[in-house]
């Protein structure tokens, strides 16, 4: 059981707040810290971060260098080869709009289809896919599944 003499105080340790303009014998008097004039020192000031007093701001200031290839990468639907035993059956034809009509993958893939090899593929499947990972050729290869790369 639980006294009130076990108890302790989990809260967090309040700050105490900075008291200013008390008077110009403390460091934070008559102007409170903020300066003589200028918008910085009236009420309803905000800070601008990068702002530099009317200078161009240093992020804008220095070079972007690199380069990105971000805006020229297509995406892409891969599948695994565990995935295609759970959706298709024997004798079927695994292809992008295939999986589309069965709610797998993106609605629009410019990059095409790629079959990776994570699990095992024991049905008798056609496939058709842009690409395939080296792995994935090994396991379809050793269980003779018909695969066609599209180009």
């Amino acid at each position: 059981m639980i006294t009130l003499s076990q108890l302790k105080n989990t809260s967090r340790v309040v700050k105490k707040l900075k008291r200013v303009g008390r008077g110009t014998g403390c460091k934070s008097g008559k102007t409170s810290g903020r300066g003589h004039k200028g918008h910085a020192a009236r009420s309803g000031y905000y800070k601008q971060y990068g702002y530099e007093g009317g200078q161009k701001k240093l992020y804008m200031k220095i070079p972007i260098r690199g380069f990105t290839r971000g805006r020229f990468v297509k995406p892409q639907v891969s599948i695994n080869l565990k995935d295609i035993e759970a959706l298709f059956n024997d004798g079927d034809l695994v292809n992008l709009s295939a999986l589309q009509s069965k709610g797998y993958g993106l609605k629009r893939a410019p990059g095409g289809l790629k079959i990776l090899a994570k699990g095992e593929l024991n049905k008798k499947v056609k496939i058709e896919a842009h690409f395939f990972s080296k792995e994935a050729l090994k396991k379809l290869d050793a269980k003779k599944i018909q695969y066609k790369e599209i180009k």
